[in-house]
């Protein structure tokens, strides 16, 4: 009998984190990703290809700058938000084998990160990534037609990254090029080191229009995927309509709204949940479970004192899947898969801008 409990409780882990998997790619790509895309197009903002910056310019590293931080929650110097999941079901199986259908009943998660660039220079910037994720979530298993095996249980997820973007042209074209070195881990142990480099090009570059395509190296044995593309974006219609397209981040249309002081999107976005286990079968085996998101719905973010932005996001959920792997291993390798329902979810944050674009025209 106690095996059977060892499998609900491994269900368990998976289930509380959700849904996330349309790329499992993007769990190690993820923070790169947002970091090489957005300085990317950053350096397209508000330029037209016919004025070209010089790679040297200070301004084309501003631009950049200014960019990452008002495109990425992630990235900007300071967030914080806080996010709920409404009661959902899900199916397992350990291996090929179908377990007892469970229900997560509760799910909530705390996060918070920093984005700090320490060395400034005019073709390059040297900076920091920091951040905290905090999961607690309540999970009910059939563990047989009379009885209910139930989890209550909090995790914590911790991550950094040193970040090194140069920008150049090359065959005419702007360019930027980002490495960054990975550490992850919980409040138990340092667990992963990881390494992306990525290279961008920014492929137009005016008052209306921006696109860049690129690709991205992923060093990281738990990823599937060693190389992946990048495509942006962005054209502002006649009608204040804004199309923002970050693949294979998120697709929204965007308007701006109270005289450029508040935003709203709709549209739909990748999310991932991670963290580690230990003790889960009485062995010293480390695992690690990850699930990918697609969060679908409304966004509305609105400005407060000049540099503050409050951010409310509502839709509904989709997870694909939720896997518990090995640490050594990766996650097309699972003990453990999860198949949730959708659910709704309700996100409130709040991040600190200095290089917002709200308010301006």
């Amino acid at each position: 009998m106690k095996n059977a409990q060892d499998d609900y409780t491994f269900l368990c882990w998976q289930n509380k984190q959700k849904l996330k998997k349309v790329m499992i790619i993007i769990k190690k790509t993820g923070l790169a990703i947002a970091m090489v895309t957005l300085c990317m197009s950053a350096i397209a903002q508000n330029k037209d290809n016919s004025s070209q910056l010089k790679p040297d310019s200070a301004n084309f590293q501003k631009r950049a700058v200014a960019f990452v931080a008002d495109q990425f929650a992630v990235s900007r110097p300071l967030n914080i938000e806080y996010n709920n999941t409404g009661a959902y079901r899900f199916k397992s199986k350990r291996g090929e084998t179908p377990l007892a259908d469970g229900r997560v009943s509760s799910f909530q998660q705390v996060k918070a990160s920093a984005n700090i660039n320490f060395i400034k220079k005019q073709t390059w910037i040297l900076g920091t990534t920091i951040g905290y994720k905090f999961t607690a979530a309540e999970t009910a298993v059939n563990e047989s037609v009379a009885t209910d095996f139930q989890l209550a249980n909090n995790f914590h997820y911790l991550f950094s990254s040193l970040n090194l973007s140069y920008f150049a042209m090359l065959l005419g074209k702007r360019m930027v090029y980002t490495t960054s070195f990975l550490v992850d881990g919980s409040e138990k142990h340092v667990e992963r080191i990881k390494g992306i480099a990525a290279a961008t090009m920014v492929l137009k570059a005016n008052k209306k229009t921006k696109m860049t395509a690129g690709i991205v190296l992923n060093i990281d044995p738990s990823s599937q995927s060693l190389i992946l593309p990048t495509f942006s974006y962005e054209h502002k219609f006649d009608n204040g309509l804004i199309a923002d397209i970050v693949l294979p981040r998120s697709i929204y249309m965007r308007k701006f709204v109270f005289d450029r002081n508040g935003r709203v999107s709709l549209g739909i976005q990748l999310d991932q949940t991670s963290f580690y286990l230990y003790n889960l079968d009485g062995t010293n085996q480390r695992y690690e479970y990850r699930q990918l998101d697609i969060n679908s719905g409304i966004t509305y973010e609105h400005v407060i004192a000049k540099y503050f932005l409050l951010t409310a996001k509502s839709g509904i959920k989709l997870t694909p899947s939720g896997r518990i792997f090995k640490k050594e291993e990766s996650f097309a390798d699972p003990v453990y898969k999860i198949s949730p329902d959708p659910a709704f979810y309700f996100n409130i944050g709040i991040s600190f801008n200095p290089f917002s674009v709200f308010g301006k025209r």
